[in-house]
């Protein structure tokens, strides 16, 4: 009789584990389609007033250069070096530049946006400079091999 039981049991406890498994399945595929990415302040361009807008010009980007190595999987990374100089007479606390890789018909393949300073850095001093590092590991295969264009596209002054 025990043995009975236990093929009585078998095929319930089966059935219950499945649909167990299908509830999971689906409460995920549910959450992974109605959930919205919310963006960080890192993803998103820096606002720039007037106030700003007009303190750009003081940003110089200097000392260009650029290297390419091998990473551990031995995948080609691309690094672009150079020096920032707040010319100016204010506190900067944050940098934002955009690059733009060309390929050779001067047709922009790639165009990035990054911020040059953690956000728990020291605000850059009127005069001073800082060295900056910005690394690729996918530029497109019609790019030029040319050291891209860079311009400051946004600044948050202290």
């Amino acid at each position: 009789m025990l043995q009975g039981e236990e093929r009585k049991e078998f095929p319930v406890t089966f059935l219950i584990g499945i649909v167990i498994v299908l509830l999971l399945i689906g409460g995920a595929v549910m959450w992974s389609h109605y959930s919205v990415p919310v963006a960080s302040d890192e993803d998103k361009p820096l606002p720039v007033n007037p106030e700003e807008q007009a303190y750009l010009p003081q940003i110089q980007l200097t000392a260009p250069t650029m290297s390419r190595a091998a990473n551990f999987l031995n995948q080609e990374v691309t690094y672009i070096f150079g020096t920032v100089t707040n010319g100016g007479n204010r506190k900067v606390k944050q940098i934002e530049i955009t690059l733009e890789f060309h390929d050779p018909f001067n047709q922009v393949v790639l165009r990035d946006r990054q911020r040059l300073f953690l956000p728990t850095a020291a605000p850059m001093d009127p005069g001073q400079s800082r060295d900056f590092q910005v690394p690729y590991e996918h530029i497109s295969a019609e790019w030029n091999n040319v050291y891209p264009t860079i311009k400051v596209t946004g600044v948050i002054l202290n």
